[in-house]
């Protein structure tokens, strides 16, 4: 009897170890490739392409001219001027004039609400703390 039962317990082990190795062709979930990619089921469809244009497009390069209220170029080499009031950023201590984050200068002559002009240049790869404006680092500040 005790043979009869090993052997029924060998074969429930087999039939259960089968199944749980034949999971692709049953409904289970699919095994991961040897990369840990699954494999597809169906490809993409394309995007329709709009057909080629005779025409040429308008270029869309940007103006090269000075934002409205931007800077201008004064007699020193790669310094800029920028006048107007300054505002506060998002962040404590981030201070803006006309979409410039202001980096360094006078921070009594540099506050919110006082109108002022400030010599200095744009730096537009510089890493800031404060989440808005183009740095724009101050050489120079003057109330106006």
């Amino acid at each position: 009897m005790r043979t009869f039962r090993l052997a029924v317990a060998a074969l429930t082990v087999c039939a259960a170890l089968s199944a749980c190795g034949n999971q692709d062709a049953g409904g289970g979930t699919p095994t991961p490739t040897p990369t840990g990619a699954q494999p597809a089921t169906s490809q993409p469809t394309p995007e329709p392409t709009a057909p080629p244009s005779t025409v040429d497009p308008a270029p869309t390069t940007p103006p090269t001219g000075p934002k409205p209220g931007g800077p201008s170029t004064p007699p020193g080499v790669g310094a800029t001027t920028l006048s107007g009031t300054v505002q506060g950023g998002v962040e404590p201590n981030c201070v803006l004039l006309d979409g410039y984050l202001l980096l360094g200068g006078p921070r009594d002559v540099l506050k919110p609400g006082t109108r002022v002009e400030v010599t200095g240049r744009v730096e537009p790869g510089m890493m800031t703390t404060c989440q808005q404006g183009t740095p724009f680092v101050v050489s120079g500040a003057n109330r106006s």
